[in-house]
């Protein structure tokens, strides 16, 4: 079966190739989404070192003059999404995108491609990326985190890439949506609309977008006039584990004039995790900067901590207690939202469904730490799911059940670059 799911995998890819760009899937998502495009960068360096590095390449086309990388690339103008270029308004060049950003996980796969491979032509690559990568990492320490707190805060749920998370749910409560336009959905055309947003929640959305799109998505105006303004605990450590990924490269690219910057990035966010931690529950949790409230619920950011390179064990012990609790409730792990939180549902769009790209990254930084326990038990979860409901976009804790789009190119590029039983048996 492993190797079928190989095979599958490689053609889910390249049907989704676009043409040197990568869409999740067809229908649902038919535009280059950001934090997508590298994790599917991953999966095409298992077979393919030069469309990996064309994918993250072709990224960087949409940057912002300002260094902001937007979380979707309008390419085309395809009438099945909803909101497309109008809705954003954006005067991008070459090409129309959204107007704010998504988890920066660019760097490490960089440092991965490059290590992979240090032929010239990688390292050239590798190089003509780094400034660009670098000014992506200034604008989320410039207009992200303005007042040098350390943790990195976003302007609208989409940018989390998680977008329906419970503990969005308290800041957009506050988010007044008398003046939204009448608009017309397309997701719940695609998918069934127990598995997506409410309406109310998407009425917010849409009043979040329509402040940024009146400030004309100025960074630095959208965080003072956004009525959702909170800090996020996974974005604080991609961005943490992408700088000491971006510090090595600077080392080995011979960027050195940039590490004391990058070193700086680095302590702040260190130092800044501490305000997301929130004692009374024991773990990493979002803070609304409007309102200072902490999130009540263990999401899965929490476990990520040993990917950003925490190792504090007054932090990772109550998160292993967390994981072993949670991995009694549920029948696969990691669940997006704490089953025992009542805002979790199994089924509902990042409000408890296991993500295989989270589920990867989790499991990377345990095993890193010496965790390989949690870290396999993770990992075979997901080839568990993947084998059972295929390459769905994401799968429920309870039953392993496939949901949202299908074909999904981001599950399969973790399934090649990770999650595939014929890795261990070539290790072996």
């Amino acid at each position: 079966m492993g190797a079928d799911l190989d095979a599958l995998a490689h053609s889910i890819l390249r049907d989704n190739d676009q043409g040197g760009y990568t869409i999740p899937t067809k229908g649902l998502y038919p535009y280059q989404w950001n934090w997508d495009s590298v994790f599917v960068a991953m999966g095409f360096a298992t077979f393919d070192l030069d469309r990996a590095w064309q994918e993250i390449e072709n990224l960087f086309q949409g940057q912002w003059d300002d260094g902001m990388v937007p979380h979707i690339l309008f390419r085309k103008n395809d009438p099945s999404y909803f909101p497309g270029p109008d809705i954003w308004g954006t005067k991008s060049e070459p090409f129309p995108t959204s107007g704010h950003s998504q988890p920066p996980v660019a760097a490490t796969a960089m440092r991965d491609l490059f290590e992979q491979s240090r032929a010239p032509e990688n390292a050239e690559r590798a190089k003509a990326l780094f400034p660009k990568v670098m000014a992506w990492h200034r604008w989320w320490a410039t207009y992200r985190d303005p007042k040098g707190h350390g943790s990195v805060a976003i302007v609208h749920p989409w940018e989390s890439g998680r977008d329906n998370l419970p503990d969005w749910d308290e800041p957009l409560s506050n988010v007044d949506t008398t003046n939204v336009p009448d608009y017309v959905r397309k997701d719940t055309s695609h998918v069934a609309p127990e598995m997506r947003p409410l309406k109310q929640d998407y009425d917010r959305y849409m009043a979040i977008l329509t402040v940024g799109k009146a400030c004309g998505w100025d960074p630095k105006e959208t965080v003072e006039k956004t009525p959702f303004l909170v800090a996020d605990p996974a974005i604080t450590m991609i961005l943490l584990r992408a700088n000491r990924d971006l510090l090595v490269l600077a080392e080995k690219l011979g960027y050195l004039d940039a590490m004391p910057e990058i070193q700086g990035w680095i302590e702040r966010l260190e130092k800044g995790l501490e305000s997301l931690w929130n004692p009374k529950i024991q773990a990493y949790v979002t803070r609304n900067l409007r309102t200072d409230v902490l999130g009540t619920g263990v999401s899965s950011a929490s476990f990520l901590a040993s990917y950003a390179g925490i190792t504090d064990p007054k932090v990772i012990e109550p998160l292993k207690a967390h994981f072993d609790r949670i991995a009694g409730k549920v029948n696969y792990m990691l669940p997006s939202y704490d089953p025992d939180h009542p805002g979790f549902e199994h089924m509902r769009y990042w409000r408890g469904p296991v993500w295989a790209v989270v589920n990867y990254m989790a499991s990377r930084g345990m095993r890193e730490a010496g965790d390989h326990l949690r870290s396999e038990k993770i990992r075979k979860d997901t080839v568990r799911l993947i084998q059972q409901s295929g390459f769905a976009e994401y799968f429920s804790p309870v039953d392993g059940a496939g949901a949202g789009g299908n074909s999904f190119s981001w599950t399969a590029a973790v399934w090649l670059a990770w999650a595939t039983p014929s890795l261990a048996a070539k290790a072996a």
